[in-house]
């Protein structure tokens, strides 16, 4: 939130930010109420805010080196709406290339695919 306070500070006044919840919260600012979801990981943390997912991840500002380039860096799959796992197409430990379907997703009587977003291993 710190950010958010400061980009509202160079505008106005700060936002008020006020913790309804778990991982819910309510913005004040500028004659605005806007609710914000955030969760994750503290190093990985993601927060919904007006159909947008804005995510912080710290290691991706620090400037890289040759052994965190060398390391496999974990990265969750996201369900773009609440659905049900229809069916799982990979097992733990395979490799899969950018594009390729991990699994599939049911929601609204929809099947939606998920699919890698880089090459790795599962």
């Amino acid at each position: 939130m710190a950010t958010v306070e400061r980009a509202a500070a160079v505008n106005g006044e700060p936002p008020t930010v006020t913790r309804l919840g778990a991982g819910l919260y309510r913005v004040d600012c500028e004659g605005r109420r806007e609710i914000v979801y955030v969760a994750g990981a503290p190093g990985d943390r993601w927060a919904f805010w007006n159909g947008r997912v804005f995510r912080s991840r710290p290691e991706a500002r620090r400037p890289p080196n040759a052994r965190a380039m060398r390391r496999p860096v974990p990265e969750a799959l996201t369900a773009p709406m609440p659905a049900t796992v229809l069916r799982v197409l990979v097992e733990p430990g395979s490799a899969v290339k950018k594009g390729d379907t991990i699994l599939i997703l049911e929601a609204m009587k929809m099947e939606l695919p998920i699919r890698a977003s880089r090459d790795g291993v599962v």
